[in-house]
C-alpha cells in the first residue's frame, strides 16, 4: 500500500458514515460559534456596558455552559442523540437572533446564559453517538479526527469573527446562527437516531439494591450513577487536572507575557502557534498511540504540559514561549484519544451521556479555578507559579501510572457478562 493511502487508512479509514455527517456537523458548529467570543467587546462597545458589567454577563454564559453539558448528557440518554442534537442547534440559532437584536443589558444578561446552555447540550450528545456508531477497535482515530475537527473550527471561527466584528456586529450574530442552522441541517437529514432502546432495556444498576424504608429495590441509573462511579471520578479528577493546565494559556500566560514586556501581538503568535500545530499534525497522532496503553500515553501526555508550562518560570522572551508552547501543544495532542476513549469504556452503554456530561463538568470547573487561583499565586509567588504548575502536572502523570492498571480492570470486568448463568446444572458426573 501507498505510504500515503495507508497513513489516510490509519488516521481516518473504517469509520461509518454517520460518523463523517456527525464530524461535519461538529465542524460547521465550532466554525460558526464566533459570536461569543467577541460577546465582551460586543457589550462594551455597541452597547456600552461597563467592564465589570461586561464580566458578569460573560459569567453568565459560562454558568449557562456547566448546567447545558448537564442537561445535554440527560436529554441524551432519554430523548436521544439526535433529538438532543437538534433541539439545542435550532434554539441557539434561534437565541443568537434574539441577541443580534437585542438592546437591554437585561435582556442581553438573560440571552447570553441562555446561550451557555444550548451551545454546551450537544457536547455529551456528540460523543456518546460518536461511541454509538464507531467500533471500538476504531474509536482512537474517531476521537482524534473530533479533536481535530473542533480546533480546525475553533481556528476557521477566531478568523471569521476577527472580520465580521470589524464589519458589523449584527451581522456577527446572524452569521453565527446561520452557521449553526446549518449544522442542524446536515444533522437532521443525515444523522439517524443512534440511541438503541433494546440495549437500555436492562442496566447493571438494575441489581444494585437500594434501602427505602427498610425494603431493598433495585434503583434506577440515572445521573448519580455516573457521580458514585469511583473509577470514573478519579479519572475526572485527573482530566480536571489537565485541563486547569491547559487553561494556563487563556488565563495566566498573557498576565506572565505582559509581566515580561510582551505585548498582545506575541500571545497571538503563541496561541496561534499551538492551533497550527494541531490542525497540521493531529491527524499523525493515532499512529502513535494506538499501540501503547492509554493510562502510559495519559502519562505521557501530562509530563509533556508538567514541562513545558514549568519551562515558563525560565522563560522571558518569545521565542522560549514558542518553545514552550511545542511541547505543552503536543502533550495536549497525545491526551485527546485516550481521554475519550476512557471516558466510553467506563461509560455503561445507556448512560454514555450522563458520563460524558460528568466529564465534560471538568472544564468549566476548570476555567473558574485555574484563573483564580493562578491570578493569586502569580502576583503573589511570580515565575514560581509556573514550578507550582509544572509540579501538579508531574503528580497527575504519576496519578495516571498509578489509576490506569485498576482501571483497566475495572473496564474489563465491565465488559464480562453479568451474572453469567450455566446452561445446564452441573451433575455429579460433569466434568470441571
Amino acid at each position: 500500500m501507498h505510504p500515503l493511502r495507508r497513513w489516510w487508512h490509519d488516521s481516518a479509514g473504517g469509520l461509518p458514515a454517520t460518523f463523517w455527517y456527525l464530524w461535519a456537523g461538529l465542524l460547521i458548529n465550532r466554525a460558526g460559534a464566533f459570536a461569543m467570543l467577541f460577546l465582551p467587546l460586543y457589550l462594551a462597545e455597541a452597547r456600552g456596558a461597563s467592564t465589570a458589567l461586561a464580566g458578569a454577563v460573560v459569567g453568565a454564559y459560562g454558568a449557562g455552559g456547566a448546567v447545558g453539558v448537564l442537561l445535554g448528557g440527560v436529554l441524551a440518554d432519554r430523548w436521544g442523540r439526535r433529538a438532543t442534537l437538534l433541539a439545542a442547534h435550532l434554539a441557539t440559532a434561534g437565541l443568537m437572533v434574539g441577541l443580534a437584536f437585542s438592546r437591554h443589558l437585561a435582556a442581553i444578561a438573560a440571552l447570553a446564559a441562555l446561550v451557555g446552555v444550548v451551545h454546551s447540550m450537544p457536547s455529551p450528545a456528540f460523543v456518546a453517538a460518536i461511541v454509538d456508531v464507531v467500533p471500538e477497535h476504531r474509536r482512537s482515530r474517531a476521537f482524534n479526527l473530533q479533536f481535530w475537527a473542533f480546533n480546525l473550527g475553533m481556528a476557521v471561527a477566531s478568523l471569521l469573527a476577527g472580520l465580521l466584528a470589524e464589519a458589523s456586529f449584527l451581522a456577527l450574530f446572524l452569521v453565527d446562527a446561520a452557521a449553526t442552522l446549518t449544522a442542524a441541517v446536515v444533522i437532521g437529514w443525515k444523522v439517524p437516531e443512534t440511541l438503541s432502546r433494546a440495549r437500555s432495556a436492562q442496566s447493571p444498576d438494575d441489581h444494585r439494591p437500594a434501602r427505602t424504608g427498610g425494603a431493598r429495590r433495585p434503583r434506577r441509573p440515572g445521573l448519580h450513577t455516573a457521580l458514585t462511579d469511583r473509577t470514573f471520578l478519579v479519572f475526572v479528577g485527573l482530566t480536571f487536572v489537565l485541563a486547569v493546565l491547559t487553561m494556563q494559556t487563556s488565563t495566566i500566560m498573557p498576565l506572565a507575557m505582559r509581566a515580561d514586556g510582551l505585548g498582545p501581538s506575541a500571545y497571538g503568535t503563541v496561541v496561534a502557534l499551538g492551533g497550527t500545530l494541531i490542525v497540521l499534525g493531529q491527524l499523525f497522532v493515532p499512529r502513535l498511540v494506538d499501540r501503547h496503553r492509554k493510562g502510559v500515553v495519559l502519562a505521557a501526555s501530562t509530563t509533556l504540559l508538567a514541562l513545558g508550562f514549568g519551562a515558563l518560570a525560565f522563560a522571558g522572551t518569545l521565542p522560549a514561549y514558542l518553545a514552550a508552547a511545542v511541547v505543552w501543544t503536543v502533550g495536549s495532542m497525545l491526551a485527546a484519544p485516550p481521554n475519550a476513549q476512557i471516558n466510553a469504556d467506563l461509560a455503561p452503554p445507556e448512560l454514555r451521556a450522563r458520563y460524558q456530561s460528568v466529564f465534560y463538568l471538568a472544564f468549566p470547573a476548570a476555567s473558574f479555578v485555574a484563573p483564580a487561583l493562578g491570578g493569586l499565586s502569580l502576583q503573589y509567588l511570580g515565575d514560581r507559579h509556573w514550578l507550582i504548575v509544572g509540579a501538579l502536572g508531574l503528580l497527575a502523570a504519576g496519578g495516571h501510572l498509578l489509576a490506569g492498571p485498576p482501571r483497566e480492570r475495572h473496564v474489563a470486568t465491565l465488559r464480562q457478562p453479568e451474572n453469567p448463568l450455566p446452561t445446564q446444572a452441573p451433575t455429579p458426573a460433569s466434568p470441571r
